[in-house]
């Protein structure tokens, strides 16, 4: 996670317009930026014939500004015009922030369409969150696993499990076109929060290199600009992560013992202050997973080297 950088002028980044981004893939933009989700949360419509699927359709309009869980405003009333005259064969998420799933279910009840993807997640926290919580409400009518599809005309969908930022993320590869949508699981913008107990640093990690050990063409983010060198970017973030994990070690061998501020300080200088809540979680997410592999323990509050 870097120096957060401007949203940028929403002449470039329009809402609610249908933008056409190769012959299968039109994109729709929530009216949600903020500090956590940029520009806001990107809807993608696949398909150009009589059957589309909608993926991450995005927040509702209950949401609080200001956060991933924004108003969503006339979102649907979008989605719903750039579709057309096409039937929405489903609806698709890949993971249940309320900034992603909310809207599938005014969409359905708009159109009847079946919601798919991932799984249903509903969660207790252990503290304080910095990411968006998550819709407890999301009631998928089929539920998506590594290497299932679905298909319309003119398209088929693979589902590319990818647990780490939640337990539940799925990316979904278009097999006609190469392309795949990385929710938030890779984005070009920002690195991705891992909050535990239900963000797991092990395995995003994983999932990064399942990533990078893929042939895609493109990946199409939840937030951000459409990423053209796919496996350049997620090496660099595996690189990233494993910085992050160094520089934890590090601290701890020359300043020893530290609570979770601490790191945040020392390692994000110059950060901006809305996500130093979100830096922490990805600290403590590496930390537990450095205590799995008896390198770190804790005492408290307080992280020290295993000893």
């Amino acid at each position: 996670m870097a120096q957060l950088p401007p949203i940028p002028n929403r002449e470039d980044w329009p809402t609610g317009l249908s933008e056409q981004l190769e012959p299968l893939v039109r994109r729709v933009l929530a009216p949600n930026a903020s500090p956590y989700t940029f520009t806001g949360t990107q809807t993608y419509i696949v398909g150009a014939g009589a059957e589309v699927a909608v993926i991450d359709p995005g927040p509702d309009d209950t949401g609080v500004a200001g956060h991933a869980d924004t108003n969503g405003a006339g979102h649907v009333d979008a989605i719903l015009k750039a579709v057309g005259d096409a039937r929405i064969v489903a609806i698709v998420c890949t993971h249940t922030h309320r900034d992603h799933s909310p809207a599938s279910r005014p969409l359905q009840a708009a159109t009847g369409a079946p919601i798919i993807g991932c799984a249903p997640l509903a969660l207790v926290d252990d503290g304080p969150r910095a990411d968006a919580a998550f819709d407890a409400d999301y009631m998928p009518d089929r539920v998506l696993s590594d290497g299932e599809r679905l298909s319309g005309d003119g398209w088929t969908l693979e589902a590319v499990a990818t647990p780490g930022h939640t337990s539940n993320h799925l990316c979904y590869s278009v097999l006609e076109s190469g392309a795949l949508f990385t929710g938030d699981h890779v984005m070009g913008w920002s690195t991705s929060v891992v909050s535990p107990p239900d963000g797991d640093m092990a395995a995003y990690m994983a999932s990064l290199q399942k990533l990078y050990d893929r042939e895609d063409r493109v990946l199409y983010p939840a937030h951000g600009p459409q990423i053209d060198n796919p496996r350049q970017l997620v090496r660099g973030m595996l690189g990233h992560r494993r910085q992050r994990e160094r520089q934890i070690l590090r601290l701890l061998e020359e300043a020893g013992p530290q609570h979770i501020p601490d790191f945040v300080a020392a390692m994000y200088k110059g950060l901006d202050e809305r996500l130093h809540g979100a830096a922490g979680r990805s600290v403590l997410a590496h930390l537990i997973d450095l205590e799995r592999q008896g390198r770190v323990a804790v005492r408290g509050e307080q992280w020290m080297i295993q000893t």
